[in-house]
């Protein structure tokens, strides 16, 4: 079954055809420029499923049907539900929860069956904590680095945005703007991983996903293993669990 799965978010509309069991291709779009996608899909093969998350708004909705309809096939945007390959949603009302962040989740659960802290790295940084039953027991929603570094330079009259290095005790104010915002992402992520340790978790794995994976991931504790666009990999099994239903 060849599925173009596609994650839009607030920065990136990231894409990927999977057939047979990997990919074939993945590609991306800036979010303002989704219309630019019907380019970038020219060439593909018509897939025999669309599916996708979008928490970019209606406008980017509308730009990823349109360019869909070249493969005359209509695009199901995923929401978040109660049950799910698997996992099982704690949220009060289960449809409030964003759906990158529901097939992130189910994407995690199915790479790794045990407990995990599943991180997405974007225009924000999730937490969310998977337990090894597959309950999504809820998660946090931090400002991601350029949302920390943008807030101090707006709101403070010296803290302009400079190239700053990541350090142990930085000597300099560049230097104490990155690392303050690293460890302050890379503190959310450590407090979760405690709090499921708390709630009888046992070494969870953290998993890192996102544009900000590879700079956050090094400064994370305990087991870490990146993945590239988990969102998609949570998509795909929607899909296909979907064809067995």
């Amino acid at each position: 079954m060849r599925i173009l799965a596609i994650d839009a978010g607030n920065s990136r509309i990231k894409w990927g055809v999977h057939a047979d069991g990997s990919w074939e291709v993945q590609g991306w779009v800036e979010t303002p420029r989704a219309a630019r996608l019907a380019r970038a899909w020219a060439e593909l093969e018509r897939p025999d499923a669309v599916i996708a998350t979008n928490v970019a708004g209606s406008r980017v909705a509308t730009a990823v049907g349109s360019a869909a309809r070249r493969f005359r096939r209509r695009v199901r945007f995923v929401r978040s539900t109660a049950l799910q390959c698997g996992v099982r949603n704690s949220y009060e009302q289960p449809v409030q929860l964003g759906p990158d962040r529901w097939a992130a989740l189910i994407g995690a659960r199915g790479l790794h069956g045990g407990p995990c802290v599943v991180v997405g790295t974007g225009t924000t940084l999730t937490v969310d904590a998977l337990t090894a039953d597959g309950v999504f027991l809820g998660g946090m929603i931090v400002p991601g680095a350029d949302l920390m570094r943008g807030a101090l330079a707006r709101n403070t009259a010296r803290l302009r945005p400079q190239q700053g290095r990541y350090a142990y005790f930085p000597a300099s104010t560049a230097d104490a703007i990155e690392s303050g915002t690293v460890n302050a992402l890379a503190g959310a992520v450590e407090r979760m991983l405690h709090f499921m340790r708390e709630a009888g978790e046992d070494a969870p794995l953290t998993v890192v996903s996102g544009g900000g994976a590879q700079a956050l991931a090094p400064h994370l504790n305990g087991t870490v293993e990146v993945v590239d666009n988990l969102v998609l990999e949570g998509l795909v099994r929607i899909a296909l669990e979907n064809t067995k239903a």
